[in-house]
């Protein structure tokens, strides 16, 4: 299943855009996801569409493809544009240089703010996996609730164990129905301070997830982040100044630039089958697994095995047996150019095979 912008919802709010964050490089998913095809380009399961087609499609019922913006890198400008060819060309937007999220979202907000004074943005990474859609465009409209109270908000996910591997986020005081205030943002704690969060029950997984008036944010990144405003405000005077002036912005997260500093802020709870597909541990659990918990290729064997992940992503059409003895809890993934074994509680380090696949001299695997 491709693209469809035929499921597109013409009765969709006239000032509301959404802006998909689609510039990472997804370095924990290799040997799939590479410098050329990130994560947000591949079909996570088979016979669907891309992540980031997946994203856009997810909202159509709320925004229309002509109000949805996707920001990428400029080396991936093509590609992108050929996963969702539903979207005009112009609302691709590629960044010259990567510069963290504050940058991607305030350049959207300018671009969005030139079109519609009195927009709203929803801010939405590319590479999620969403089980309950229609629970999560509800809470999307909860959220922007929020923004038309003035505030910078976002959708906190109710978290499912004690993570680590997320920032999180305390609810403060009820402000409308759904709406509550943001006590605080809370860096990724250690496991025991984790079960305290959970065990709690008043702190929320941070999505990176943003929702708020245009005219608030570029407010807030004027009050914040001076120097990219006025960046931004050089790039909307000259256009063509952009490969220029884009590299100078300051790198820095909208969390860590904007909202942990802004005052008027929100969250929303969500619960809708949230997965950051972060790693390939996030693979095996949302994977089909058999009565031992192997996810293996169709006629895969595995005998006193347990817990183990088996992708193999080739275009090799000749069938390969799997076969798994006596192993429990590994990640194998074969591409044909690279194959990748580890344990799966070691799969955030997927990392550091592709910084030492960037020292090597010529860098064929990245």
């Amino acid at each position: 299943m491709g693209f469809r912008p035929d499921l597109e919802n013409k009765e969709s709010m006239s000032n509301v855009y959404a802006v998909i964050m689609a510039g990472g490089s997804g370095t924990r998913f290799w040997p799939a996801s590479r410098e050329m095809r990130p994560k947000q380009l591949l079909e996570f399961r088979a016979g669907e569409a891309s992540l980031l087609a997946a994203t856009v499609e997810r909202l159509l019922p709320l925004v229309p493809a002509s109000h949805q913006y996707v920001v990428t890198a400029a080396r991936l400008g093509a590609e992108t544009e050929a996963a969702v060819p539903g979207l005009p060309a112009a609302q691709v937007l590629r960044e010259p240089a990567p510069r963290n999220t504050a940058p991607c979202v305030a350049w959207a907000t300018w671009e969005i703010l030139a079109r519609d004074p009195d927009a709203r943005i929803m801010v939405l990474p590319s590479d999620h996996v969403i089980e309950r859609p229609e629970a999560f465009r509800a809470v999307l409209e909860e959220a922007l609730a929020g923004a038309d109270l003035g505030r910078l908000t976002t959708v906190g996910i109710v978290p499912t164990r004690p993570e680590t591997g997320y920032g999180y986020i305390e609810v403060g005081a009820p402000l409308e129905k759904s709406v509550h205030e943001v006590a605080r943002f809370v860096e990724k704690p250690d496991l025991g301070r984790a079960q305290e969060y959970v065990a709690s029950g008043k702190y929320l997984w941070n999505a990176g997830m943003f929702f708020f008036r245009a005219k608030d944010m570029e407010a807030a990144v004027r009050a914040h982040l001076p120097e990219v405003a006025k960046g931004l405000d050089a790039i909307r005077e000259n256009p063509a100044s952009l490969p220029d002036v884009f590299p100078t912005l300051t790198s820095i997260s909208v969390d860590h630039g904007v909202m942990e500093k802004a005052g008027n802020l929100a969250v929303v709870k969500g619960d809708f089958g949230w997965n950051d597909v972060g790693s390939w541990q996030s693979a095996w659990e949302l994977a089909a697994k058999d009565a031992h918990g192997n996810a293996l290729p169709e006629g895969g064997v595995a005998i006193d095995a347990t817990g183990n992940l088996v992708r193999r992503l080739t275009s090799d059409p000749s069938p390969k047996m799997v076969a798994l003895v006596g192993v429990h809890d590994l990640v194998v993934v074969d591409t044909g150019d690279a194959l990748l074994v580890m344990p799966r509680e070691r799969a955030q380090d997927v990392r550091l095979v592709v910084e030492a696949l960037k020292a090597q001299t010529p860098k064929r695997f990245l």
